[in-house]
């Protein structure tokens, strides 16, 4: 421990001895740094952070859709920092004074988008930040680019949507043209080969429909047929009249028994069920009136008279057989149709492969001018809202800051470092030239190097003339010194003095 400590007096003493050189190096270390720090300019920086609020109320199908939104967001602050908005913002700031050419521009462009930058913090706030030289600069600039924001978000989308809209109507025009042109041929081909034919549509559609009401014709011809059939065959087994018992005619009851039997008949000349609620009605009934007949006794009369069972199946039938006729003839027109229509598809099947390409033709441009009119509404509509309501809001959550003090370099610290680096350079060169001086500082130190024992040591004899230059030495030493620290706290005084003048 007393050699470690013996080594750190030998060295400061060493150190002590060459004082004079280690002030001069840090004097020029700490001189030059301290040039070398002010030739680097301040960086002022300014920010602002903006909202971008949806407060559309309406449907999406008008309105613009929250995913349109961030899209449309996000193209313009991709966008924000492009050559054309920078120019702008040159243009539009103090940075106008320093531009003659358009050389200038594109320079102070180029530095721009080095010290612009626009970030999103969220889903709808976002940081411009911008540095500068000036702090008046820098806020400048952020202010500008607030303001293309909005002018890109706003008069942006409606003059895209007034292009749109122009755009649109020129398609329609167009589209409307051609469609007319394809009704005029339609018109035209169904008077010169279809104006005679039954139906309407083309002609393939004609026949199936043709066709279809065939079938149906032949399925309600067999109903009606098989009615009919079974109609005359009840009307077999029932006599035209009725013959009077005893020599007496028939009273009330009997007659209600007759019109109930004649009402069954009907129900199943309808075809209905011997289940169904009304033959089962009319049997009860049938029952309980002929237990009536039973016990009343005939009147003086006619020998005979006419069955109404018979005479109201007779009526049955008659219907039926002018249902059956109609639908013959039913049938026999639309027999005759589909002939005709089969005979002109046989005779020029050119006709239908024509009528078929004509209204593809037209359905395909009509299709296309419907959507187009949709689309042109539904962006009319849009453009509507951007005008009369405040579909996308932007509002300044924090306006731009005026830079005090800069965020680059941090002056007062390079400056402190660069006094710390000139001191301990001035402490190492002194140490090193001691390091290189064949001295022997102490007479241990000289037993050791040449290995003889050394018997003592004489020391110096120092006058009073010496002893006063000494202490002026050590004035002019002190007061070297203390002009390093000097010039050190005038510098960092001299920053702050200019920071305070800055802002």
């Amino acid at each position: 421990m007393n050699g470690l400590y013996d080594e750190l007096r030998i060295a400061l003493h060493g150190i002590w001895k060459r004082r004079w050189l280690a002030l001069a190096v840090a004097w020029g270390v700490c001189v030059l740094g301290w040039l070398v720090v002010s030739q680097i300019p301040n960086s002022y920086q300014s920010r602002a952070r903006v909202s971008v609020q949806m407060q559309s109320i309406l449907p999406s199908k008008i309105g613009i859709t929250a995913d349109e939104q961030s899209k449309d967001i996000d193209r313009v602050r991709q966008t924000l920092t492009s050559a054309v908005n920078l120019a702008k913002v040159v243009r539009g700031t103090d940075l106008a004074a320093t531009i003659a050419t358009e050389r200038d521009v594109a320079d102070r462009v180029a530095s721009l988008q080095a010290a612009i930058k626009v970030t999103a913090q969220q889903d709808n706030l976002f940081e411009i930040t911008a540095s500068s030289t000036s702090p008046k600069l820098a806020r400048q600039i952020v202010q500008k680019l607030i303001e293309i924001f909005v002018e890109e978000n706003l008069a942006g989308d409606r003059d895209e949507t007034t292009q749109t809209l122009q755009f649109l109507d020129g398609q329609l025009a167009q589209r409307q043209k051609q469609l007319q042109d394809s009704e005029a041929k339609r018109a035209d081909f169904q008077n010169r080969y279809l104006g005679a034919l039954p139906g309407s549509g083309t002609l393939n559609e004609r026949i199936g429909s043709a066709r279809s009401q065939m079938a149906q014709v032949d399925g309600d011809l067999a109903a009606a047929q098989s009615g009919l059939a079974a109609i005359t065959a009840q009307m077999a087994g029932v006599s035209p009249s009725v013959a009077g018992g005893g020599g007496g005619a028939a009273g009330p009851a009997r007659a209600r028994v007759n019109a109930i039997q004649g009402q069954l008949a009907e129900a199943r000349g309808r075809g209905f069920t011997e289940s169904h609620p009304d033959i089962v009605a009319l049997k009860n009934q049938l029952a309980q009136a002929q237990g009536v007949a039973r016990n009343e006794p005939l009147s003086a009369g006619t020998a005979g008279s006419g069955n109404p069972v018979f005479m109201s199946l007779q009526s049955l039938r008659a219907d039926k057989q002018a249902q059956v006729a109609a639908l013959m003839a039913r049938k026999g027109q639309l027999q005759s149709d589909l002939d005709q229509l089969q005979s002109k598809l046989s005779g020029d099947p050119g006709v239908a492969a024509e009528q078929a390409q004509l209204e593809r033709d037209y359905q395909v441009l009509k299709d296309q001018y419907d959507k187009l009119l949709a689309d042109r509404e539904d962006i009319k509509l849009r453009g509507q809202v951007q005008n009369q309501t405040d579909a996308i809001k932007f509002s300044v959550i924090d306006p731009p800051t005026a830079p005090r003090a800069p965020t680059a370099p941090n002056r007062p610290m390079l400056l402190t470092g660069v006094l710390i680096a000139g001191l301990g350079a001035g402490v190492g060169a002194a140490f090193a030239l001691g390091q290189l001086r064949t001295t022997f500082p102490t007479a241990s130190r000289l037993e050791r190097a040449t290995g003889m024992p050394v018997i003592g040591s004489i020391g110096a004899m120092v006058t009073d003339a010496q002893r006063a230059l000494t202490r002026k030495r050590l004035t002019y030493f002190v007061g070297g010194s203390g002009g390093l620290m000097a010039a050190y706290v005038a510098l960092i005084g001299v920053e702050f003095l200019q920071r305070g003048l800055a802002a």
